[in-house]
């Protein structure tokens, strides 16, 4: 049996986006966290960008960023989650492409350094939101995004939509409510067991304590006593 460990910070959404599929193929894997600040020696040998994700297989081989390993996943592991169709495929992937962008843009506003970016990042989030919800106009009823059949796009939306949910609670935004196909696409996501490498409460005083630590505009709006109290 092939033997995967999948190398992660606690609170990072790109190594999720692949234990998401890990867990959508009911593979079993080690899932090993590690210090974003304080990288062990072992880890610096087998990512060579020295950053996560790491899947590393049978202890041989590292395999690195997040589309590579999804994509490997999804070639040598069934069910395949990619749509049979080669244009319906060439379509996914585009939007699966599409993930850092909307990424930036949703969730940017955790990482301004004054009010000034803070409001700027909160102004962008309307054009990615808009553009996913015209993308699931177009692909059908849903409730996934190529419709009844999970995919490589719900693994790689699913962390950052999560994230946009927990910025909404710590200073409220306002704007998925907006997006009907987006709203239901993104509930969806949330509540699918295989989105949540913590229990979703952990998880989320996870994420707000992240954020707090980074001392960014965002994060004179998480109270010292919550987070003491997470």
């Amino acid at each position: 049996m092939t033997k995967y460990l999948l190398v992660s910070f606690k609170t990072c959404p790109w190594v999720q986006r692949s234990a998401i599929v890990l867990r959508e193929k009911n593979i079993d894997f080690e899932f090993r966290h590690i210090d974003r600040d304080n990288r062990p020696d072992w880890f610096l040998a087998i990512s060579p960008h020295k950053k996560v994700p790491v899947l590393r297989v049978d202890d041989t081989i590292s395999l690195f960023e997040s589309n590579a390993i999804n994509e490997y996943l999804d070639e040598t592991i069934a069910p395949r989650l990619h749509p049979d169709d080669p244009v319906a495929r060439a379509i996914n992937r585009a939007w699966t492409d599409y993930v850092p962008t909307f990424a930036e843009q949703v969730t940017g506003v955790a990482y301004a350094d004054d009010a000034a970016a803070g409001q700027k990042c909160l102004a962008q989030i309307p054009q990615a939101f808009e553009r996913i919800e015209r993308a699931l106009e177009k692909q059908g009823a849903g409730p996934f995004f190529n419709g009844a059949k999970y995919s490589l796009v719900d693994a790689g939306y699913a962390p950052f939509l999560q994230r946009y949910y927990f910025l909404d609670r710590i200073m409220p935004i306002g704007q998925i409510e907006k997006y009907p196909r987006l709203k239901a696409w993104a509930d969806t996501l949330i509540k699918r067991p295989s989105t949540h490498s913590f229990p979703a409460a952990e998880f989320e005083a996870l994420y707000r304590l992240t954020v707090k630590q980074r001392k960014k505009w965002l994060s004179q709006f998480i109270a010292e006593a919550a987070v003491a109290a997470e």
